[in-house]
C-alpha cells in the first residue's frame, strides 16, 4: 500500500439536457459503469450523491457542465478501468453526448486517506490550463510519478 493515491477529475458540457431523449443512453449507462468502477481493483472512492452519481452536482454556473471525480490506488488501476473495461465503449461515444473541450481532465497525487474536494479539482484543472502537465496536475499522456518515488514524468 502506498502513502499516495491518484485523484482524477473529468468535466464535460452535455450537448443536451440530461433528461432529454438524446442523453438517455448516457444516463442509462451511468449506474452500470459506476458499479464497474466501484468493483475495479485499485478503486478507492468516487464523487456521488444519494442518487449514486454526481450528475446533480453543479459546481459551475453552466447547468450543462457535469463533473466526475474519483480516487485510485495507482495510475495503472485507473488506466485499466478507463481504457481496458466496459468504460471504454461508453467513452468512445462521448462526442455524441458531450461538446468538445480542450481541457476536460486532470490527475494528481494525494495522501492516502484524503478525499479531494470539488474546489481541489477545479484548482487542478486551472493548474493544468495555466502551466501544462506538472506534478501538481497532469494527464495520462504526460503522467508524473508518486511523490517521493524518484520519478518525474513517466
Amino acid at each position: 500500500m502506498s502513502d499516495f493515491h491518484l485523484a482524477q477529475v473529468n468535466i464535460g458540457r452535455t450537448r443536451f439536457p440530461l433528461d432529454s431523449e438524446e442523453m438517455a443512453e448516457f444516463v442509462a449507462a451511468l449506474a452500470p459503469i459506476n458499479a464497474l468502477a466501484d468493483q475495479t481493483p485499485g478503486f478507492v472512492w468516487r464523487l456521488a450523491t444519494e442518487d449514486g452519481d454526481a450528475t446533480s452536482i453543479k459546481p459551475f454556473e453552466d447547468e450543462r457542465m457535469i463533473i466526475n471525480m474519483s480516487v485510485w490506488e495507482s495510475l495503472e488501476a485507473l488506466g485499466d478501468y478507463v481504457y481496458s473495461s466496459a468504460h471504454t465503449a461508453v467513452m468512445r461515444r462521448r462526442r455524441q453526448w458531450f461538446e468538445h473541450m480542450e481541457l476536460y481532465m486532470a490527475l494528481w497525487w494525494i495522501p492516502a486517506g484524503v478525499i479531494p474536494t470539488i474546489e481541489d479539482a477545479k484548482e487542478r484543472l486551472e493548474i493544468l490550463k495555466e502551466r501544462g502537465a506538472s506534478p501538481g496536475a497532469f494527464t495520462f499522456r504526460q503522467p508524473y510519478g508518486r511523490p517521493g518515488s524518484g520519478s518525474q514524468a513517466r
